[in-house]
């Protein structure tokens, strides 16, 4: 894999990571609202019960989301689902945004809390005073405000790493790339002539000779005797009687006439 799709991948992981913390906390602080006006036997309004709704599907969504990201990342069918599902996410943080929008207040003097209505420091329902549970709100109210925007760059990221993915696949292992996975030829490299291959003739060893073609390399273990589809001149070879290697000034015995038996 090459760097960008690594640092896409593991980019894109983090952030889901940082979505999952957002989504969490936005769960674990909605989820004790509910239970505290729950046990007081207190109306729960059906915005509060939106928010833990969406944050608790945000939080199952970003988990599988980081271990999609690590194992499928790029597959471009999850990828423009991811895409959808991220802008969708979006919006909905958008609305706890809205729903928690007091949490943008000053937690002082008379607050507006998901529990109710109250001075900052008298007791509130549950625990703590409504200054705390006003603290609470705003956390929710900041984390979703980050959350919108972490979506939207996931969603970015998510089609940059479809389009990786499908490069990756294009320029896959080839000679060009050394039979490496996923590496383009770099830029450097593409404009590079390759030298063809040597003829046939080259490869086996022969030696051009100026006017006369090529004449083949005794290393290739044909000699000027052989190289001419096998005829053989006269002259080549020594017979018998003729002088030849190591043979200067030897004389053939003369014939012996047989006598006649008869």
């Amino acid at each position: 894999m090459a760097l960008g799709g690594a640092f896409l991948r593991f980019g894109q992981t983090g952030l889901r990571i940082i979505e999952f913390c957002c989504a969490a906390i936005v769960l674990g602080i909605y989820s004790y609202f509910l239970a505290v006006l729950s046990r007081h036997d207190m109306t729960i309004p059906t915005w509060e019960k939106a928010v833990e709704g969406m944050s608790g599907a945000a939080t199952l969504y970003t988990i599988f989301g980081v271990l999609f990201t690590l194992c499928l990342g790029g597959i471009k069918v999850l990828a423009f689902i991811a895409i959808f599902l991220d802008i969708c996410f979006a919006g909905c943080f958008a609305a706890i945004a809205y729903y928690t929008r007091h949490g943008a207040n000053r937690c002082s003097g008379m607050v507006n809390t998901p529990l109710g209505n109250g001075l900052a420091t008298e007791p509130a329902p549950g625990a703590g005073d409504w200054g705390y549970v006003c603290s609470l709100n705003t956390a929710c109210f900041a984390v979703s405000i980050g959350a919108i925007f972490l979506f939207l760059v996931t969603a970015c990221l998510q089609f940059m790493l479809a389009r990786h993915h499908q490069k990756e696949k294009r320029f896959g292992p080839s000679p060009t790339n050394n039979y490496t996975k996923g590496s383009r030829t770099p830029f450097w490299r593409r404009n590079r002539k390759t030298h063809p291959t040597r003829d046939a003739e080259m490869a086996t060893g022969a030696v051009p000779i100026a006017g006369h073609g090529f004449r083949h390399s005794h290393e290739t273990g044909m000699t000027g005797s052989t190289m001419h589809g096998g005829h053989i001149p006269a002259t080549t070879e020594p017979k018998y009687g003729q002088p030849g290697y190591g043979m200067n000034g030897y004389t053939a015995p003369a014939a012996t006439p047989t006598a006649n038996r008869f």
